[in-house]
């Protein structure tokens, strides 16, 4: 493999507006909700659009639902603390199981069926994301992995020979230890890194249409979104949930080198015109 190649040099990925994009290559990465990967139909329907993206890309999945539905049918009851997921050994085993295999080889088996040549991974596989587990001074969310490094180098190698990575939510801490990881941190984390060598697209899709006023009501769509409003919007609980750490990984990734991000429908994938809610600082 020759880290130098430049096979997909010029091309152009939907939702890039980077200004440099003459001088490097084009990253989509892309990271698709549990909704979507809990219905066949609307995760048949992503995957198609996924594998036209031209250029190098990257899927991140999660998948806590299916994960809650194995550890229930195994009679494990899942424990959240302030809507927290805590990862113990036997929901862990359960995790590994589902994300990384279930989820994930299912997500590569239809990519290779649509002509796109995919590799299913964890953060384990060629150390390709060490974390180290959570140290919460008040709460032991269990295995859980808090990001250390990526693997740019191995990672900037599969994209430029035209591999699809595609990663779980599972990550290791170079100790032999698997670790229950946040795959919208694991998106941003990737987005970040390969933006030394990219210019790079993070887009979080989901079945909504992007962040909104009011979840109840899709047509409350925020097109847009900066820190000063995120701040305001916080503070009156308008975001709130899973949306506040999803928009603060988005942040920190357009301050540390990410092109451009966009949250919403997965249809904005192919369709440029669909509004979805952009992040901007």
């Amino acid at each position: 493999m020759n880290l130098s190649s430049k096979e997909s040099k010029g091309q152009q990925l939907p939702l890039s507006t980077s200004p440099n994009s003459s001088f490097l290559d084009e990253l989509s990465i892309v990271k698709i909700g549990g909704n979507i990967i809990d219905n066949p139909v609307e995760l048949a329907v992503f995957l198609v659009a996924f594998s036209k993206i031209k250029g190098p890309k990257i899927l991140v999945h999660g998948g806590g639902k299916s994960a809650t539905k194995m550890a229930e049918n195994l009679g494990l009851k899942p424990k959240m603390i302030d809507g927290r997921r805590i990862t113990d050994a036997p929901m862990l085993d359960v995790a590994v199981m589902v994300y990384s295999g279930q989820i994930n080889k299912n997500i590569v088996a239809q990519l290779q069926a649509n002509n796109c040549n995919a590799m299913g991974f964890s953060g384990a596989d060629g150390n390709l994301i060490q974390s180290e587990k959570r140290n919460d001074p008040t709460i032991d969310y269990g295995f859980v992995g808090d990001i250390k490094s990526v693997n740019r180098t191995l990672l900037t190698n599969f994209l430029n020979n035209t591999i699809v990575p595609v990663f779980c939510a599972i990550t290791h801490d170079g100790k032999g230890q698997l670790l229950n990881t946040n795959a919208d941190t694991i998106a941003s984390e990737l987005a970040i890194a390969l933006s030394k060598t990219f210019n790079v697209t993070l887009n979080y899709c989901f079945e909504k249409p992007g962040v909104l006023l009011d979840a109840d009501d899709d047509k409350s769509l925020i097109i847009s979104i900066n820190e000063e409003l995120y701040s305001k919007l916080k503070e009156e609980k308008a975001i709130h949930s899973g949306m506040i750490p999803k928009l603060e990984n988005c942040f920190n990734s357009l301050k540390k080198g990410v092109t451009y991000i966009k949250i919403g429908h997965h249809s904005m994938l192919q369709n440029t015109d669909c509004a979805g809610t952009t992040i901007k600082l």
